[in-house]
């Protein structure tokens, strides 16, 4: 009885997270795509987007905010993803542009960049957070907190967290110091220290409160 129970549980929370979807295609809509942003809270590196659609067939009920899976989960998750979707754009704005028009600007931006990258181009997006993205030929819906309540925008928050942790990795191999492969460049307390005892590298955010203060020791 409590197995029974479980599984309809999942069947209901996986149906759930389609709700957003099924409501874009009963108005007509046929390629309808997810995105989400990884990278708006570090102190280095780049934004990065991903903008995802999936297949009407595609269920997986691992599929969640990248935030609640581990880094094997993701993996696993993001070869799967790329392996099922109808098509995957992805978006990034590096340090120094994030610099010169600020996070959110560069956040938004990077997603406009993910879509134009899908093909076939989608006709509906649904878009975590609470801004429209600067496309204004394609029908756009905001959900707050849409990485836990679209089954698109959470494969979206996989792709583009995976894609920057991976761009990160690759970056601590010229700057070691910081200790990138770690933190992925969120101000951890390691990573804060490093900034006092190095000063910041090429890929730090120098606009941003932890890095702006250091400035001046090697950058």
């Amino acid at each position: 009885m409590v197995f029974v129970q479980a599984l309809i549980r999942i069947n209901f929370l996986e149906q759930d997270l389609w709700l957003f979807e099924s409501k874009a295609g009963k108005k007509g809509f046929s390629y309808i795509a997810g995105i989400d942003e990884a990278g708006r809270g570090p102190l280095a590196g780049p934004v990065v987007s991903a903008a995802i659609i999936l297949p009407n067939s595609f269920h997986d009920s691992e599929i969640t905010d990248s935030k609640k899976l581990t880094h094997k989960k993701r993996s696993y998750l993001y070869e799967k993803l790329y392996d099922h979707a109808v098509s995957i754009g992805i978006g990034i704005i590096d340090n120094i542009e994030i610099d010169r028009i600020n996070i959110l600007n560069a956040s938004l931006l990077s997603m406009a960049i993910a879509v134009k990258n899908l093909r076939p181009q989608p006709d509906y997006l649904l878009i975590d957070g609470k801004f429209r993205i600067p496309i204004d030929y394609l029908t756009q819906e905001t959900v707050i907190r849409g990485d836990s309540l679209s089954i698109s925008i959470a494969a979206a928050s996989i792709i583009a967290k995976v894609t920057r942790d991976r761009l990160m990795e690759r970056y601590h191999q010229d700057y070691p110091q910081f200790g990138f492969s770690r933190h992925k460049g969120y101000p951890t307390k390691a990573h804060k220290e490093a900034i006092r005892t190095f000063g910041c590298c090429p890929i730090h955010r120098r606009s941003f409160r932890g890095v702006k203060e250091y400035r001046t020791l090697t950058c």
